[in-house]
């Protein structure tokens, strides 16, 4: 079968809630993706971030069968041998005292969304039914009903109403805003430290400060979630770590698991992650062994391989080398480490045909919001394939 017999499969027989590049992959080694006609590509996305360890890395892919010729799941009913470690693993990672374990990103989000609500129900006081959470503009961090209501693209919240309340908007990078949108009542503050799916959003430098200040002021928690700007993706272990601040609540996801299954967590402190107790908030496969497993090697290779590192010195020449494109379509370039947006002018017509045109060329990446090219490769890219890279990056860019 070739990548038009499959297209024509998925068409007829798969939902289609997805847009996706017409490639269709068949096998991956760390940066390189090959399709099922043999052409090999360099992976500019990761997955979303999800391989920053690059794609089968081989600790990964061996602990993944390690532990699957073990135990895979027993349920949270029992307890298994690896999720002890995991969580013990990340605080000492992270500095937090509490860790829940979950699957997708967008579980962990809604996670944090219910600690948030009962932290502020048993532990600030506020009245039953009454607590509000502020998000930002431009935001994403899933598309579970909640976590759509308050999302500000027209298009996740079309046809799927009623939506859930208790959340206000602000904008993103305005901290006054913030300021003036708490109440009493007020529990979170859920913020991308970079707005990835937004279009590798940065905010001002000291906006993440001036916020984390502003939630101590009021007793407010600052729910950062980091589940694709985190774990390497941004130059440090959190994209966080720039402004000097700890939130009080941290999500994660994606590059967890190094790709290789769904695993996220909820980082926190005792007296947030406390307030769970039997029965309240669970998942059959949540800190399944498996997914422990994964996990902990996962960790382990980003910080003994230097990827972090890696991701923040290669982010720096990556970011370099795309500033010196002289073309007439480039309104901006952005990034921090190898998390990197090229916007470009209403006027190019989008961002969709300069990624067919990258893929062609052997280099995939994916537009967001309609005008930017996210470039954001496995953290284990080198120079040599920034440069193998840039020659092609560079006569797209220079299309009509």
């Amino acid at each position: 079968m070739n990548t038009q017999d499959f297209i024509k499969i998925e068409e007829q027989y798969g939902a289609h809630n997805y847009r996706p590049l017409d490639v269709v992959i068949e096998r991956a080694k760390g940066i390189w993706v090959w399709d099922v006609d043999g052409k090999k590509y360099m992976d500019c996305l990761a997955a979303y971030s999800a391989v920053n360890q690059g794609h089968c890395h081989p600790r990964i892919i061996n602990a993944l069968k390690e532990q699957a010729e073990k135990v895979t799941l027993t349920s949270r009913a029992f307890r298994n041998a690896q999720l002890p470690l995991l969580c013990k693993e990340l605080c000492e990672i992270t500095g937090y005292e509490m860790v829940l374990p979950m699957n997708s990103g967008a579980e962990a989000v809604e996670t944090a969304l219910k600690a948030a609500r009962k932290w502020g129900y048993k532990i600030k006081g506020v009245p039953e039914f009454k607590a509000e959470i502020i998000a930002c503009t431009n935001n994403f961090a899933g598309r579970t009903i909640s976590i759509i209501s308050f999302s500000t693209e027209a298009q996740y919240k079309d046809g799927f109403g009623p939506f859930t309340e208790g959340f206000k908007i602000v904008e993103f990078g305005n901290a006054v805003a913030l300021k003036n949108a708490i109440t009493p009542n007020t529990v979170g503050f859920l913020v991308e430290p970079i707005q990835g799916e937004g279009g590798v959003i940065i905010p001002p430098d000291g906006y993440l400060r001036e916020c984390y200040e502003i939630c101590r002021e009021n007793n407010v928690l600052l729910i950062a979630d980091e589940i694709q700007s985190g774990l390497g993706r941004s130059g440090k272990l959190f994209a966080y770590e720039y402004e000097g601040i700890k939130p009080d609540v941290v999500t994660i996801g994606k590059a967890l698991s190094g790709g290789c299954y769904p695993v996220s967590a909820v980082l926190s402190s005792r007296e947030v992650l406390g307030v769970f107790k039997p029965g309240d908030h669970g998942s059959t496969f949540g800190g399944n062994p498996l997914g422990a497993a994964v996990a902990r090697e996962a960790l382990k290779v980003l910080i003994e391989e230097n990827l972090i590192e890696n991701s923040y010195n290669l982010g720096n020449y990556f970011l370099d080398k795309l500033k010196s494109i002289k073309s007439q379509h480039i309104k901006e370039i952005r990034g921090k480490g190898l998390f990197i947006g090229v916007e470009l002018k209403p006027e190019a017509k989008g961002a969709r045909r300069f990624c067919e045109a990258l893929m062609e060329r052997g280099i995939l990446c994916k537009e967001t919001h309609e005008n930017v090219i996210r470039f954001a490769p496995p953290l284990v890219i080198t120079k040599e394939d920034i440069d193998w890279a840039m020659p092609k990056i560079n006569e797209v860019l220079q299309m009509d």
